[in-house]
């Protein structure tokens, strides 16, 4: 027996929210796009177990509530235990089976196969995360009493309830959200920005003056940020970019402005623009906004690209608007950086309009990630249909993404979502790790637009109706990165993508959310249509790129 002060923590467990959980914890262990480790799969499992629980433990309260008859003791009995063994077996079954359908979704992203059974491991964090999770519930239950048995002095009971129910939720939301997510996020942002700020000792100032950070720049090497000195340092050079280049090569252009560099949106588009023309960005052949990922990371493989398809002849400008990962970005402010983009765009597009048709150079939009997104929103299209831009190439575009969705949602018949056909082609089509972008039954328009997006990505197919029905990339035909374990079931599916979306950038390049450079390629090659690239040529700096693939990056 428990005394007062302990016995909402020590009560006896709800029968209905065991097998529930057993449920939820079976299908827990199914695959999902991401392969799990030990760690995440033990997590997954806790809360999972712990939200089957809340479900069958709700339900049988709801049964109570109404005062529905219960079945007879000795036939409800034989009903729990039953139920009970089937949740055993269930969740016996799944365990046997966990490793080789993690091994399915490894093999098809070219992994290792798990060498040793974690399931241990697993097992012993998963209870761990159940047990946090039900005290938390149980915390929850017990001031839902209070506040019920405070207003049931003045009202009938199951009104007292339900304004416990309500009060507890708004108490427990206005502290999850007002101060531990608020909490977090600040922690995250200023771990992010001290990391942004730091200059390792072997970084210094170059002394080209047509890079930013020079002493001729008109932005500091300091107010780059870690991604803007990454980015403006890493162009390739002449001397490789000739090797592959069917004519003269010279260096790409790169202008970069840092969250530091001004205060608002506006001030630093305005900085980027004077600096694209110091260095004679628009003398180039070929131009790119670029809208980084939430940390201001700009992918190489996404820009090398384009520089080596037009023989460095490219100038390119990025700025910064967040050190937040962008899939934390994404949870919790989708709409981050749309302000900063649309800026940049809106000065960058101003001024290019001013130039000589004949001799500017042609001009495109491009982003991963969350720079997808905004990237999008950048610009309007009733704004630039008198004077259009060339086209724009998407990576990864995330879940929200207004553009996308409507063009995904409207795509034509039979084709699955994952890669869709819009229409006829000629001015948005869609490609993964194959190239889609020919099978098209039309030549392009004057304005292309191309999204690169893996079937694997949960950042791209996360959805928040996964909850409750299935979504459409999951029904045939699937993605060749994808499971055909893979089965949707009502509540598990969403956490399951919600923790493949934290995990989506520890896959190998070409799967999830870490794009290949040389699926970026056949991208570019479809949006800009550089000249002098013989087959021959191309796949030979698909090799060359192959190799870079290989070796660990920075993710966003």
């Amino acid at each position: 027996m428990s005394d007062g002060r302990t016995g909402w923590l020590l009560r006896p467990v709800s029968g209905a929210g065991g097998i529930f959980a057993l449920l939820a914890l079976a299908a827990a262990l199914t695959p999902g796009l991401i392969p799990r480790t030990w760690i995440t799969q033990g997590a997954l499992s806790g809360c999972a177990a712990a939200s089957g629980y809340a479900v069958g433990a709700f339900l049988g309260w709801l049964w109570r509530f109404l005062e529905l008859p219960d079945p007879e003791r000795v036939w409800l009995r034989l009903a729990r235990v039953a139920a009970l063994a089937g949740g055993v077996t269930l969740v016996g079954y799944a365990m046997w089976f966990a490793r080789a359908w993690q091994d399915d979704v490894r093999q098809r992203m070219g992994m290792a196969l798990t060498g040793r059974s974690d399931a241990l491991e697993a097992a012993l964090l998963a209870v761990l995360v159940f047990l946090l999770l039900l005290a938390l519930g149980r915390l929850f239950q017990l001031v839902l009493r209070h506040v019920a048995r405070r207003f049931s002095r003045v009202v009938p009971p199951k009104i007292a309830a339900l304004l416990g129910s309500v009060c507890a939720v708004l108490l427990f939301w206005s502290v999850f959200n007002g101060v531990l997510l608020r909490f977090a996020l600040h922690a995250a942002d200023s771990s992010y920005a001290a990391v942004d700020a730091l200059i390792p000792a072997e970084s210094a100032p170059p002394d080209d003056p047509l890079v930013p950070g020079s002493r001729a720049s008109l932005v500091r090497w300091e107010d780059l940020g870690a991604a803007g000195r990454r980015f403006v340092a890493g162009a390739p050079s002449p001397e490789v970019l000739s090797r592959f280049a069917p004519g003269p090569a010279v260096r790409p252009l790169r202008v970069y402005v840092g969250q530091r560099a001004a205060e608002t949106p506006r001030e630093r588009a305005a900085l980027a623009l004077a600096e694209m023309k110091r260095v004679g960005a628009f003398d180039r052949k070929v131009l790119v906004i670029i809208t980084p990922t939430g940390t201001g990371w700009v992918d190489p493989g996404g820009i090398d690209t384009l520089e080596f398809l037009h023989g460095g002849d490219v100038a390119s400008v990025a700025a910064q608007y967040s050190y937040l990962a962008s899939w934390l970005s994404l949870l919790v402010e989708p709409g981050y950086g749309a302000d900063m983009a649309r800026a940049l765009f809106l000065e960058v597009y101003g001024y290019w309009t001013t130039l000589p048709k004949a001799t500017r150079p042609k001009l495109y939009l491009h982003g991963l990630s969350l720079g997808a997104m905004n990237g999008e929103r950048s610009a309007e299209l009733f704004e630039v249909i008198g004077d259009p831009y060339q086209g724009a190439m998407f990576a990864g575009p995330p879940f929200p993404s207004r553009v996308w969705r409507t063009i995904t949602d409207n795509r034509n018949p039979g084709s699955p979502e994952w890669l869709p056909r819009f229409r006829d082609g000629a001015h948005v089509r869609f490609t993964a790790q194959r190239n889609a972008l020919e099978d098209q039954g039309a030549p392009w328009g004057p304005m292309r637009t191309v999204y690169l997006q893996y079937a694997s990505d949960p950042v791209t197919f996360f959805s928040f109706s996964s909850f409750y029905r299935e979504p459409d990339w999951m029904k045939p035909p699937r993605g060749p990165d994808v499971s055909p374990l893979l089965r949707w079931t009502p509540g598990v599916t969403f956490l399951q993508l919600a923790l493949d979306m934290a995990m989506a950038t520890t896959t190998p390049a070409g799967y999830g959310h870490v794009y290949a450079a040389g699926d970026y390629l056949d991208a570019w090659l479809a949006v800009s249509a550089p000249e002098g690239w013989t087959p021959e040529r191309i796949a030979r700096l698909k090799q060359y790129f192959a190799s870079s693939d290989e070796q660990p990056g920075v993710s966003p």
